[in-house]
């Protein structure tokens, strides 16, 4: 299955996560300036945060649909591979509060949170937000911020501290279908085939340089994203797949 023959090669990624700006001639696996903007989800309240691309990014051109996962596939990947988070909410008199939370998710999507906190620090019901990121590759933290309000469980069963946060806004979206095997397929490319890597930067990514080095960041089921360093300086590139695959297989052979 051989892979299109057009890349996208940005300064930051066009991508619903987050990705730093670097410097020139800086190493690959330390990118230490990050340039965000809220990416709304409708024209009303925010319901999941993420980050769009940095504002200094040169014209290129356009991304087509369909060659990178939807911001909110993007969430509900980030919320099934994660199990930690950050709830921030107003305690029953106003003050601000954050609390760091284990959490696992129904088939929804909605995070299930267990707390040790008392009621009197919570208020249940009351507006909150729900923060969460996964590490990719050691290079890259997407990050997705949930907006809603708490509601305690009638289930007896639960554990009495345990709180439920509510969320609709990603509910018909599904997580990444090979989230599961994505980090190996990465830690592959780069230790034992990262000439190959290298390889597919300089035949489908039009950088109009020369490749230096190359790593990859995260696969999903429609392309891969990358880190490229050359003497012009360290951009960002992502390459699609010609198809949409399901599998670890299939992943493998878009490569080849």
């Amino acid at each position: 299955m051989p892979l299109l023959r057009h890349a996208l090669l940005f300064p930051t990624l066009p991508s619903p996560l987050p990705t730093p700006a670097l410097p020139k001639n800086a190493p690959l696996s330390s990118p230490h300036r990050y340039s965000t903007r809220g990416f709304p989800s409708s024209r009303g309240l925010l319901r999941c945060s993420l980050v769009s691309v940095s504002p200094d990014m040169p014209p290129t051109k356009g991304e087509s649909r369909g060659t990178r996962p939807s911001p909110a596939e993007v969430s509900r990947t980030i919320m099934e591979l994660s199990s930690r988070g950050t709830l921030s909410t107003l305690t029953p008199d106003g003050w601000p509060i954050g609390i760091g939370a284990r959490f696992v998710v129904d088939a929804r999507g909605a995070p299930a949170l267990c707390l040790n906190q008392p009621d009197s620090l919570i208020a249940i019901g009351g507006r909150s937000s729900f923060h969460v990121q996964f590490e990719q590759s050691r290079s890259r933290t997407p990050q997705c911020t949930l907006l809603g309000s708490l509601s305690k469980p009638d289930d007896e069963l639960l554990l009495k501290t345990g709180v439920w946060m509510t969320s609709s806004e990603y509910i018909n979206a599904d997580p990444d279908p090979i989230r599961n095997f994505a980090e190996k397929i990465v830690d592959e490319m780069n230790l034992q085939h990262a000439e190959d890597v290298r390889r597919l930067c300089n035949v489908y990514v039009d950088s109009g340089f020369e490749v230096t080095d190359a790593k990859m960041i995260w696969v999903d089921r429609l392309g891969f994203d990358l880190y490229i360093c050359s003497g012009e300086g360290v951009f960002a590139a992502r390459i699609p797949f010609p198809r949409e695959v399901e599998d670890e297989k299939g992943v493998k052979s878009s490569f080849n």
